[in-house]
């Protein structure tokens, strides 16, 4: 699962794949960012993304994909005036993460399909037995299997996502399952940055679909709501499903990250 590296002008921007997936579904914004003069890097995280023979053992803890990130955005910043830091679902939480730490060293924040509950259209009633699996044995067996609409209202990148999953681990969309611990450790980190939101300072930029099948509006309303920063703006699609970055609304999502990051860097 190879980074995306797109070199650019001085304003750099980390972007954040989502939980157990890869850059590549941040591949189309990353595309436009630097088309837009934006240096991009898009890592991989070990342990919180996709990984070909990786095992529910395999995931590590949230304060290790948060140290990751992190390095990843010091690197960026020796090189660069400012450092802009976007994410897709987890990842979304994920930039908050280091937006709580970092204060004003994050110039500005892109958070797409933030992911504070999974609460969702599509995802299945019997999720609240996650928790009885979490402290169990259990927890490393079961894992659960991605299926249709796979975040996707396009109907034919539907079809090709349907056809990857079935005789592969993974597509654009991430892996074809996901495990218990990786959830869990999620699940604890949304808690973590749950609590210190108004400590962010960074503008930021909301994106989410009205129609998000894995985390509906109001994870976005509540990042909104309670978020410590002076600039926000909040944009809902509406010909999307989750994977806002590669559905219907991406090329919206690209303008509107552009726009919002040429407003912060201009004023």
């Amino acid at each position: 699962m190879n980074p995306i590296i797109l070199p650019g002008g001085v304003h750099a921007v980390l972007l954040l794949h989502g939980l157990q997936s890869s850059p590549a579904e941040l591949q189309p914004l990353a595309k436009r960012l630097n088309q837009a003069g934006y240096t991009v890097h898009v890592p991989h995280l070990r342990g919180y993304g996709f990984t070909p023979g990786d095992t529910p053992r395999s995931v590590t803890h949230w304060q290790d994909w948060h140290a990751q990130a992190l390095n990843e955005f010091h690197s960026l910043k020796q090189k660069h005036e400012t450092v802009a830091i976007g994410g897709l679902c987890i990842g979304a939480v994920l930039s908050l993460s280091i937006a709580v730490e970092l204060g004003t060293q994050v110039s500005a924040l892109c958070l797409l399909a933030t992911t504070l509950w999974y609460d969702g259209w599509s995802i299945p009633w019997y999720r609240f037995f996650r928790y009885v699996g979490y402290y169990s044995p259990f927890r490393y067996y079961y894992s659960y299997r991605e299926r249709e609409p796979f975040g996707l209202k396009n109907q034919q990148l539907r079809k090709w996502v349907a056809r990857e999953m079935s005789h592969k681990d993974s597509s654009i969309v991430g892996a074809s399952k996901l495990n218990l611990p990786a959830i869990q450790e999620a699940e604890r980190m949304i808690n973590q940055v749950k609590k210190y939101l108004v400590r962010i300072t960074a503008p930021a930029i909301i994106i989410h679909a009205d129609e998000d099948d894995v985390a509906s509006p109001r994870n976005a309303r509540f990042v909104a709501e309670n978020i410590g920063s002076s600039m926000v703006e909040m944009v809902l699609l509406h010909n999307s499903y989750h994977m806002i970055t590669v559905d219907n609304d991406r090329e919206q999502v690209a303008a509107d990250t552009i726009r919002f990051f040429n407003r912060v860097y201009a004023d």
